[in-house]
């Protein structure tokens, strides 16, 4: 079951229990689901954490300049390198834009109590979080946990 985090009380024409798509100042929803009390008494999955770094995408596997084909096909997209994936992959592997190799500003974000508890009962509860230094919201797998080094949502 959801229930909603209220940075503000929702309009009275709002559905009861959906956040609104209101923003704060900072960029950060005013509204947030979270589970709610009965599903969070069943106890943790992962250890209870409020601190987060935005380290953005990094390719997992060596990556190797592109051919002079590549640079020529995909022309535009910005692709500086191409991940190899290992034998026995579904895939080659992937194109990566410079752009995607430096994202990730290394802040760290403090998440409201709620936020915090609900990730550790359900890590995949969410799909994106909040930087509060790049006032946005990006995949979970952008995000590190501060204590540990594992990724958000895993």
């Amino acid at each position: 079951m959801k229930e909603t985090v209220k940075g503000r009380v929702p309009d009275a024409d709002a559905p009861k229990g959906v956040p609104t798509a209101e923003k704060l100042a900072d960029g950060q929803y005013a509204d947030h689901f979270v589970l709610s009390e009965e599903d969070l008494e069943k106890g943790y999955v992962r250890p209870y954490r409020e601190q987060y770094r935005h380290v953005g995408v990094r390719p997992e596997y060596p990556c190797r300049d592109l051919t002079e084909e590549e640079k020529e096909r995909y022309s535009g997209l910005g692709y500086v390198c191409f991940e190899i994936y290992p034998e026995g992959s579904n895939a080659k592997g992937r194109f990566w834009s410079q752009a995607e190799l430096d994202s990730g500003c290394g802040g760290v974000t403090i998440m409201p109590v709620k936020c915090a508890k609900t990730y550790a009962a359900n890590p995949h509860f969410y799909g994106g979080t909040f930087c509060c230094h790049c006032k946005d919201y990006f995949p979970v797998k952008q995000f590190v946990w501060l204590d540990d080094g594992s990724r958000v949502g895993s």
